[in-house]
């Protein structure tokens, strides 16, 4: 950003905030602190316009589009290096505050006119908006004269410069409740049934957390079945509580499926458990190692599994780098891609979290090009990402025996390397 009216108003707005800055600092009277607060926010708001403008505007040109991305979302993330959440809150807005285009290419208003205007004032916020959206969104507002809908989102959007988001979402979900005075049409057909499992590994890096819910009778019956056949005491001196007795059931009954049971490939290969040791963990008699998706485990958990289940040890050196067991052919080998899992630990595109299980194996140099079928030519990256790859400017190359994403001058005019977060060696 050398030249040109947006780099001119960049460096003008610097100058402002080292002003503001300076102004603010430990010789300030507690007035003019007390001022900068609300002083802060205002302008944020209306940097936060700026922001859903151009984004808005990205998306109506085609520009993400051309540049490989599916949804505005998606290239929000990468241009600014935040979350989801944060992103999907500005292309929300930009949906909503903005105009629009018809799929005849002519020009519609704002979905939300009330809510743009004030947004535009600066009198509500991001999430004020991202609040204002799901609830005309919700099945309630949908069933609502439109006329009487759109009625509901100007007093929404006055009252929103009243309430904070979350108070906002209270009321405006019982005034939408309140419109919809009839409710869902009555159906004669049976309740859908839901069967669902969610698997979320803890953020730490250790364990992981299994919540579900089964309508279906029988599948439900098959698992506690299968659990209290294993969760009774042990004898009269085990004080495990009924829920943790359960929980080890759970897992016996997956280790011995995991052994004895004819389960399909995952990911192109046999399940099967992958222990990671350093070397000097090894040459200290394992004191700790790291499963695929599990994360850290006990040196009595690693004896454990040593004895139940079929392991495969994978020796990293000091760097978190796995030997090269690389095969001279294009089609992934299984050891090969237990290295690169190893090493990855699912996609490696920084910022992603999707598991192995979810992800394919890239060449870095492409096969037809001469790259080699190796670990310093693989890469893991889920489905988007490894289209993003293949489709837009990003570039990927193992750099220490580690893969790094450079980021397109769009997204980056510096093209600073992008990793996933290191592990952290607590030793």
């Amino acid at each position: 950003m050398s030249s040109g009216p947006v780099a001119d108003a960049y460096r003008l707005l610097v100058e402002a905030v080292d002003a503001l800055e300076a102004a603010a600092g430990a010789g300030a009277v507690d007035a003019d602190l007390l001022a900068v607060l609300p002083l802060c926010r205002g302008v944020q708001r209306r940097l936060d316009r700026i922001s859903v403008a151009a984004a808005s505007r990205l998306d109506r040109r085609g520009t993400f589009a051309e540049r490989g991305y599916r949804n505005p979302t998606a290239a929000v993330m990468d241009l600014l290096g935040c979350d989801r959440g944060d992103a999907r809150r500005i292309t929300c807005a930009a949906e909503h505050v903005h105009p629009r285009t018809g799929l005849d290419g002519a020009e519609l208003p704002e979905a939300l006119p009330a809510t743009a205007e004030r947004f535009a004032a600066g009198a509500i916020g991001l999430e004020h908006v991202h609040v204002i959206a799901a609830v005309l969104n919700s099945g309630a507002a949908r069933r609502i004269d439109p006329a009487r809908l759109a009625g509901a989102e100007r007093t929404i959007a006055e009252h929103a410069c009243l309430y904070t988001p979350n108070e906002l979402r209270t009321w405006a979900t019982r005034l939408v409740e309140a419109l919809d005075q009839d409710g869902p049409e009555p159906d004669d057909h049976p309740t859908p049934q839901v069967n669902e499992l969610t698997i979320t590994a803890n953020r730490s890096g250790s364990g992981g957390r299994l919540s579900g819910r089964f309508d279906d009778a029988a599948l439900f019956e098959a698992i506690t079945t299968a659990v209290d056949a294993l969760a009774a005491p042990r004898d009269g001196l085990d004080q495990r509580s009924p829920a943790e007795r359960q929980a080890e059931a759970l897992a016996d009954v997956c280790s011995h499926a995991l052994q004895h049971a004819p389960l399909p490939e995952t990911g192109g290969r046999r399940p099967v458990i992958s222990v990671l040791i350093t070397l000097k963990d090894l040459q200290d008699r394992a004191r700790a190692a790291v499963l695929d998706v599990a994360g850290a485990v006990t040196p009595e958990s690693l004896r454990m599994l040593a004895c139940d289940a079929g392991i495969v040890p994978v020796v990293m050196n000091g760097a978190g780098q796995p030997l090269d067991v690389g095969r001279i052919r294009r089609t992934i080998p299984d050891g090969l891609r237990r290295a690169v899992t190893a090493r990855d630990r699912g996609c490696a595109h920084p910022g992603c979290d999707r598991p192995p299980s979810w992800c394919e194996i890239h060449h870095v140099i492409p096969w037809e090009h001469g790259g080699e079928t190796t670990l310093g030519n693989l890469v893991m990256l889920c489905k988007m990402h490894h289209r993003q790859i293949h489709h837009a400017d990003w570039l990927v190359r193992i750099r220490d025996g580690l893969p790094e994403f450079v980021p397109p001058r769009w997204i980056d005019p510096q093209q600073r390397p992008r990793r996933q977060p290191a592990l952290v060696d607590v030793a």
